[in-house]
């Protein structure tokens, strides 16, 4: 695959990207143009088709990814690609990585983590239920983004975070003893499931109706007390797994209907809220030299963080 950030002025290239914007235009003779983001994990680069079909705007709209053969050329000292021909294309789940920002770990990786910690149960009803509901939305969870902007907004994203919540959530419990261990994981693979209906995958995610006029926590609790009563569950079983859905958000104005009250509601919601900080401390970091200071991170109070400068 040619990347982006490798391409060179005056170079022919050909190969698979993903659409992320299209607007259309007329020249001024009256012809019309399509000008086009591209984009791989790479970078962007700006894009035109001249004399545009209907069938190009068909094949050139937002969240295809194409086949393209074009030539680079630097406009008003920036790359840009004329494009010659094209063609759509169907990707498999593991090439989307390709496309977009991506998990630094494999899905191949994920999988084999998620498939330990779903194994881990001991026999019974919470077990059961947890198995239940990723059964349902097994390879969704594998290749959803966390978010649309702020922590984990990438391919696999939602994987990534709930796993490295639940390495934190075993290693918590071997200080906390009196934490009930499978419920606390039970709780940190199931606190976003609902993302996976909230969002509409993992290319150029938005939020779906269902997203936007019911949100993942009430969708993520709806799903585990219905797969529950089809299941049999202890009520007491599903209801402590939905509180834990409910109230992981912490407080009643970060959007969860109900405050943690049990521990491992309370262990639970202390984990999300410093896994999804860190993580959107390291993006800052990223961007940024050491002995610098970050631009404010609005979800973090508004802050800059000092990235400190760290001896070889």
């Amino acid at each position: 695959m040619q990347f982006i950030k490798d391409f060179e002025d005056g170079q022919r290239i050909n190969g698979k990207y993903l659409v992320s914007n299209m607007t259309k235009g007329i020249t001024n003779n009256g012809s019309p143009y399509l000008s086009i983001t591209l984009q791989d994990q790479s970078g962007t680069i700006e894009a035109r088709v001249w004399d545009a079909s209907t069938l190009d705007e068909q094949l050139f709209a937002a969240g295809n990814i194409v086949e393209v053969t074009g030539d680079v050329n630097k406009y008003r000292q920036a790359l840009q690609l004329k494009i010659q021909s094209g063609v759509k294309v169907e990707v498999e789940p593991e090439e989307l990585a390709n496309f977009v920002q991506a998990s630094p770990h494999s899905i191949e990786s994920l999988k084999t983590r998620l498939d330990e910690y779903l194994d881990s149960f001991q026999p019974g009803d919470l077990k059961d239920l947890i198995n239940a509901l990723f059964k349902k939305y097994y390879d969704d969870f594998l290749t959803f983004p966390a978010a649309v902007r702020n922590h984990h907004e990438f391919a696999s994203g939602l994987a990534h975070h709930t796993l490295d919540m639940a390495d934190l959530a075993e290693a918590i419990v071997k200080l906390y003893p009196k934490l009930d261990r499978d419920m606390l994981i039970a709780g940190v693979l199931a606190h976003d499931l609902g993302k996976v209906i909230e969002l509409s995958g993992p290319v150029l995610p938005k939020y779906t109706p269902k997203g936007k006029l019911i949100g993942h926590i009430s969708l993520c609790s709806a799903e585990i007390l219905n797969t529950a009563e089809q299941l049999g569950t202890d009520p007491e079983v599903a209801t402590l797994l939905a509180h834990m859905v409910l109230s992981h958000h912490g407080k009643l104005e970060y959007g969860s209907p109900v405050l943690p009250l049990t521990a491992e509601a309370m262990a639970l919601s202390m984990i999300d809220d410093f896994d999804a900080k860190m993580m959107m401390i390291d993006k800052a970091y990223d961007d940024i030299e050491e002995g610098e200071f970050t631009n404010r991170l609005w979800a973090l109070n508004n802050s800059t963080f000092y990235k400190p400068t760290r001896d070889e």
